[in-house]
């Protein structure tokens, strides 16, 4: 079922993340990332768009002929003066929609599942990233996939620009099968400048495959940033009874008892996760685990804080 757009850009998170700035970790587009200002401001002929005027900007750019007509100080942006593009790529295969019961999670006080499926935990945190963008006025696209792409969005600064991206992240789930290293091939050609690709996904790929996407996308000197998004039942397999699991992506039924098969699927998905991560970090990626019983807000925060501290 499609989430509200208004439900995503929940204030809670919002405003535990006002101030912060995502910064990229490399030079993007031919000059330092993460500052408003670029060194090649204006030598640009390409126009591309108004931003409103803020203090301290150079009056040489300011548009008068929209002046007179608004009464509001508007400035004409250049291709040059994007200092960072965040390209979000959110995966809404079926897998997207599992969320666990009370058994998952028994250190909850409320004796909870997750609250969130991990499609609406990664929605929200989609929602919450492109917000954040766009308020350090930077430019934002959009890429939605399963199977195939499903949405993609040309990244713009404007800030109207958040509500055909927030409108897209709102979209359900499909019923189709991760495929998440042929996509990010497709895209790695299809994404234009150079910018900070930030991946929402469960991952449910085969990792050679998924590592392949990602090293096209370094490949064409994006910065990369993995944030994989897990519930607490995949991660702990905390199940005591005889369990029927009911597969998602066309996968089907089986009963099991999951006290025999707790140590050997650890094992499995440990290997799984520890793989990615460290391709990923073989590859200069940055990898996020993102836990859908853990306060969004708090994961968000400690990530960017921690890579602001590390760019200083």
């Amino acid at each position: 079922m499609p989430q509200s757009p208004e439900r995503l850009l929940d204030p809670a998170v919002l405003a535990r993340l006002k101030g912060l700035r995502l910064r990229a970790e490399r030079i993007v587009e031919g000059f330092v990332s993460g500052l408003h200002r670029s060194p090649y401001q204006g030598f640009s002929n390409e126009f591309a768009e108004h931003r409103e005027y803020v203090p301290g900007d150079d009056l040489r750019y300011v548009d008068w002929r929209a002046f007179g007509k608004s009464d509001r100080i508007y400035l004409k942006r250049f291709e040059e003066e994007t200092n960072l593009i965040g390209y979000l790529v959110l995966d809404v295969s079926e897998s997207m929609t599992y969320q666990s019961g009370p058994t998952a999670s028994p250190r909850r006080e409320s004796g909870e599942g997750a609250p969130m499926s991990k499609l609406e935990y990664a929605q929200t945190a989609a929602a919450a990233l492109a917000y954040l963008i766009l308020k350090q006025q930077d430019a934002v696209g959009l890429a939605t996939f399963d199977d195939r792409v499903r949405t993609l969005i040309k990244p713009s600064g404007s800030p109207s620009q958040l509500t055909p991206v927030i409108t897209a992240i709102s979209e359900g789930a499909g019923r189709e099968k991760t495929s998440a290293g042929p996509i990010f091939h497709e895209l790695a050609e299809r994404l234009g400048r150079r910018g900070v690709v930030m991946i929402l996904s469960d991952l449910f790929d085969d990792p050679e495959a998924l590592l392949a996407g990602l090293k096209h996308f370094r490949h064409r000197r994006h910065d990369v940033i993995v944030m994989h998004v897990l519930d607490p039942a995949e991660l702990e397999f905390p199940f005591q009874q005889p369990t029927l699991f009911k597969g998602l992506e066309s996968l089907g039924e089986l009963l099991v008892d999951p006290v025999r098969l707790r140590k050997a699927y650890k094992e499995e998905f440990d290997r799984f996760r520890n793989e990615v991560a460290a391709g990923c970090r073989a590859q200069g990626a940055d990898y996020v685990l993102l836990r859908t019983d853990r306060p969004l807000d708090a994961a968000l925060t400690a990530y960017l804080h921690q890579r602001q501290a590390r760019l200083r």
